[in-house]
């Protein structure tokens, strides 16, 4: 299954990122994590079906309703095998 790393700019912390990335991940089928960066950024594993990938990082640019996304970097990563989608603290 493909793995991305998706790193997400803009204003993204303090917005409830984190916890709407993991819903949406978790109505994709999707497994990883999701985690907020000291430079203000969200940063995030996911793994899963191609086609749930490419929504995912669709949804990415959109984010929550409070949300301003300014960019979304994906690169391909290792699959991890993670067993759910998590908020990493």
């Amino acid at each position: 299954m493909p793995a991305r790393r998706i790193t997400v700019a803009g204003l993204v912390q303090g917005v409830f990122y984190r916890a709407h990335a993991q819903a949406k991940a978790q109505e994709l089928g999707l497994k990883g994590w999701v985690k907020n960066n000291e430079d203000g950024s969200v940063e995030m594993h996911a793994e899963g079906p191609e086609g749930s990938m490419k929504a995912f990082e669709q949804w990415c640019w959109e984010g929550p309703d409070a949300a301003e996304v300014t960019s979304v970097q994906s690169e391909e990563t290792k699959e991890t095998h993670l067993p759910s989608f998590q908020i990493l603290r």
